[in-house]
């Protein structure tokens, strides 16, 4: 253990000729010292405490979840941090929850003058949130109502996407009909183009801006084999979550759509009966990334009940006052998500979703980073916020609602380093992953840290799972704030180790499930290392004079920069 921790001070120390040409030697000896303030021991002690059973998986509004943001808090203020909202340490971040009532409700096919009526949780699952009642001022529960019958159009993946020259709505009229899309995006679009497209909002967005009234999904059959429905339909019964905004509305809430459904194989075969095109045709079509779409003769009577309560949950900030008074009124914003799932379909009789990796171990190592921050004698010329946020697994929400409403001027914001998952737990890697790091200048960073600690830089080895859009750096990016979230990578430093068969039995045993535990095999000494690579990547960020940038033509600064004159935060 201690070997390996040497290592990577010797290797920073060998560095030294290419880490002094932009830090000078008293900053290069405080990061040095700083990095050695990041333990092994107390890295696991933290996700010991965050993912024991007693906090009952971590999910947002709930005791156990108020628990982890309270041991949180305690650290930073041991730390000698300040509280990031007016000597606050908590933001309240207002939520609405939707829980599907399955007993009352339905989903019907219709042809020919034949009715099918499908079956829940075999045929279908329903999302919960197309029975929205709208504003809920009372904390009590409430029941919802949403009805739609129409006929349906397939769209392909129902993505309309101009700068790649791809469009699933054109030639079809949905005007006033249910659509029937296939989950995700092109494989020939780039990777975080691709995640773009596969988002949700994106999706739904699209459907009414063409006059869709509901959606139907289905699942290419190898997307099932990563994602399988058994494992889905609890995922998606647990409900849904939107934040609020000041008026009580539900924010990316879609009043147009009135109802939606994921269809199982089963379903997607019965709504796929006597189509013009079969279901494997539909499939070998969205394979080769071809647009698609046809009228469906079916059409789809979904009733949707659903009972809805508001919560709260809170984010958790700290602030480190920069030194330089030209430069701290700017920040780098490093995140982590404290949420989990809460409890879950039970493993070997454990039903708590514990969350040990995800995203224990990134509030473990980002509480480290914070750390290695306020031990530094001097504090980096721009100022530091360290943002632990909730509801991250219900859709991004409390970072979407710090991007919001930021606790700073959104302006001030120059940067986001998003830590879902430590990097450097599953074993010790040679390289790392990226993600968001090609878009922005920010890339300059992340390539520079990385190579002073010793790590190559890889792409995206697998962008079907389209990771860019499923964390907080996300939120930022859609705000117009250039981000990046480091991933482990799949190049072992042993050779008997295969780094991507590693990660993806994880991903199809262990993720969202009782298994994510601290009895799983963590390499803590590796999450060190991948901590500290993330301490580096800000510091050079917070030292240099200039700010990232988005990337000439870039895709996402394009779409979302330079920052919304219109966005809400707090100093603008």
């Amino acid at each position: 253990m201690m070997l390996r921790l040497g290592a990577v001070v010797c290797l920073i120390c060998f560095s030294t000729t290419l880490f002094a040409q932009q830090l000078s030697p008293q900053d290069l000896a405080a990061v040095e010292k700083a990095m050695k303030t990041i333990r092994p021991e107390q890295i696991r002690a933290h996700i010991r405490f965050l993912s024991d059973s007693l906090l009952q998986g971590r999910a947002p509004g709930t005791p156990g979840y108020d628990v982890a943001a309270r041991y949180v808090a305690t650290q930073l203020e041991g730390m000698g941090l300040q509280p990031g909202l007016k000597g606050a340490w908590f933001q309240p971040v207002p939520l609405q929850k939707a829980v599907v009532a399955a007993s009352t409700s339905s989903v019907v096919l219709s042809a020919g003058g034949k009715e099918r009526k499908l079956v829940d949780a075999r045929d279908y699952v329903l999302d919960a949130w197309f029975a929205s009642s709208g504003n809920l001022p009372a904390k009590e529960p409430v029941s919802a109502e949403s009805d739609v019958n129409a006929p349906i159009v397939f769209v392909g993946f129902g993505v309309t996407a101009p700068d790649q020259n791809y469009d699933d709505y054109a030639g079809v009229d949905v005007r006033g009909k249910l659509i029937a899309t296939i989950y995700g995006a092109p494989s020939r679009f780039p990777s975080t183009e691709r995640a773009y497209y596969s988002d949700g909002i994106v999706k739904a967005r699209n459907a009414v801006a063409h006059g869709a009234v509901g959606v139907l999904s289905i699942m290419l059959p190898e997307d099932v084999k990563r994602y399988p429905w058994e494992w889905l339909v609890p995922q998606i019964q647990v409900g849904e979550m939107h934040w609020l905004d000041k008026n009580g509305t539900p924010h990316d809430f879609f009043p147009e759509l009135r109802g939606s459904a994921l269809l199982s194989q089963q379903g997607a075969e019965a709504l796929f009966a006597g189509a013009p095109r079969t279901l494997e045709q539909a499939f070998s079509s969205a394979r080769a990334s071809q647009p698609q779409s046809f009228s469906m003769p079916v059409s789809a009577h979904i009733h949707t009940v659903s009972t809805q309560t508001v919560l709260q949950s809170p984010n958790i900030i700290a602030e480190l006052k920069g030194s330089d008074p030209a430069l701290r009124d700017q920040y780098v914003v490093y995140t982590a998500h404290v949420d989990h799932l809460g409890t879950c379909p039970a493993v070997e009789g454990d039903n708590v979703c514990h969350g040990a990796l995800d995203n224990a171990s990134g509030t473990a190592t980002l509480l480290e980073i914070a750390r290695a921050y306020a031990s530094l004698p001097r504090a980096p010329r721009r100022s530091v916020l360290f943002v632990f946020v909730t509801g991250e697994e219900m859709g991004l929400l409390g970072s979407d609602y710090f991007a919001h409403f930021p606790t700073v001027s959104l302006k001030s914001i120059v940067a986001n380093i998003n830590i879902d998952g430590a990097p450097g737990c599953f074993f010790s890697m040679k390289d790392v992953v990226a993600l968001g790091a090609e878009h922005s200048t920010l890339g300059n960073e992340v390539t520079s840290a990385a190579r002073r600690m010793g790590y190559e830089l890889s792409p995206d080895p697998m962008p079907e799972e389209v990771s860019f859009i499923r964390s907080d750096q996300y939120s930022f990016v859609l705000q117009g704030v250039p981000a990046v979230d480091i991933q482990d990578g799949i190049k072992a430093t042993d050779p008997k180790t295969n780094g991507f068969d590693v990660i993806k039995k994880w991903l199809v045993t262990r993720y969202h499930t009782p298994l994510d535990n601290i009895d799983q095999p963590i390499d803590f000494e590796s999450a060190a290392k991948g901590s500290a690579l993330n301490l580096l990547i800000g510091y050079e960020v917070a030292q240099h004079d200039e700010v990232p940038a988005w990337n000439k033509e870039d895709f996402f600064g394009t779409k979302f920069g330079p920052r919304h004159a219109g966005s809400a935060s707090a100093g603008d």
